[in-house]
């Protein structure tokens, strides 16, 4: 087939796959007032029509003569992916700003408010302190998951036995959905410990650390890192298998033996590891629903700034009541906005530093 033919049948299967998906979707527009006659036709009819366009479309495409023929076909491969994601993110994400600047009420909005929404939330004490809950959750969560990973990651590649047991034993509880996690452990805060602390007389565990306003994010803390370390572990011994079996037999050598050999070797060598460890536990102790959900759902109430708040409420949880429990669903787009561009500020800053300090190691 000669440069004119291809470009031809090219264009006519451009042409007609762009009338056929108009039509589709001009259907779908006017399916209320099309309630009868022959384009009165059943979702399916207009769905097939929609798709049989769209591949129409991309055979014109494919087909278009041109010395680009590769970038084509891998923008056509890349195209569903890239389409799925504008679908459920892009388009989502911006829809959220704007609904974050208007009064919607989850199903319609009247008015553009502007700032409003922010301002009321910013003066919140419920709001400052769930700010603060997670702060001091992140930073705790972080520090424990690693330090805890990176031990168990230097104990399953030593030359202990079974250490393949271990590794799976450790791994098991990330498999666990973090609803279901935080019921078990809920019951066991709230029963097991302290049955057995009220049998062996233990006044300290006798009353559940989930009653406790000051305490009861601890039990969060020690759920998430009891659930999340063997995932990152699995990260740190894949990066300490990396490392050079001659560079450890050296340094064994030289006379260098456990904690400088963890901390001259090991650490320098694997800190791009580190990196992406941190950014991890960093993201998701940020963003942490389920098991604060599960275990606490925000309590038990104390007192701040003059006003009862749930002490274990963090950010995610605080956004989801506000538009679920609250019904105030522009507010809550407003703090996930907000939510948003903390969270990326502070892992931009943790990647930046992270890795600096690769460099200097």
């Amino acid at each position: 087939m000669n440069y004119m033919a291809k470009k031809n049948l090219s264009t006519v299967l451009a042409a007609i796959g762009i009338l056929v998906t108009i039509f589709a979707l001009w259907i779908s527009l006017q399916y209320r007032t099309l309630t009868s006659g022959f384009l009165a036709w059943p979702a399916s009819i207009r769905g097939v029509l929609l798709i049989t366009g769209i591949l129409f479309i991309i055979l014109g495409v494919y087909f278009y003569p041109t010395k680009k023929h590769r970038t084509i076909i891998n923008i056509l491969f890349l195209l569903p992916a890239v389409l799925a994601f504008t679908m459920t993110v892009i388009i989502p994400f911006i829809l959220g700003v704007f609904y974050s600047f208007t009064d919607w009420n989850g199903i319609t909005l009247n008015n553009f408010i502007g700032f409003e929404n922010y301002k009321d939330f910013f003066k919140s004490p419920e709001y400052i302190h769930s700010f603060m809950a997670t702060l001091i959750f992140t930073i705790l969560n972080m520090l424990l998951v690693n330090i805890i990973a990176f031990g168990l990651s230097l104990l399953v590649t030593s030359k202990i036995r079974g250490r393949n047991i271990y590794r799976a034993g450790f791994f098991i509880p990330n498999l666990i959905g973090g609803i279901v996690l935080g019921y078990i452990w809920q019951f066991i805060f709230n029963y097991v410990i302290t049955d057995i602390a009220a049998a062996m007389n233990i006044k300290s565990l006798s009353q559940s650390l989930l009653a406790l306003p000051d305490r009861a994010i601890l039990a969060i803390i020690i759920v998430s890192t009891w659930q999340y370390a063997g995932y990152i572990m699995m990260i740190y011994v894949t990066a300490i298998q990396g490392v050079p079996a001659s560079v450890i037999e050296a340094a064994k050598m030289d006379g260098a033996h456990g904690f400088k050999r963890i901390t001259k070797i090991i650490a320098p060598l694997i800190a791009n590891s580190f990196t992406i460890c941190i950014f991890l536990t960093l993201v998701n102790s940020f963003k942490q629903f389920d098991l604060n959900y599960a275990i606490t759902n925000g309590g038990p109430s104390k007192l701040f700034m003059g006003k009862a708040i749930h002490s274990t409420e963090l950010l995610a949880l605080n956004i989801y009541k506000t538009a679920f429990t609250r019904n105030d669903m522009a507010v809550a787009q407003a703090k996930a906005v907000v939510f948003f561009v903390l969270l990326a500020i502070v892992s931009l800053i943790q990647v930046y530093v992270s890795k600096k300090k690769e460099v200097e190691m």
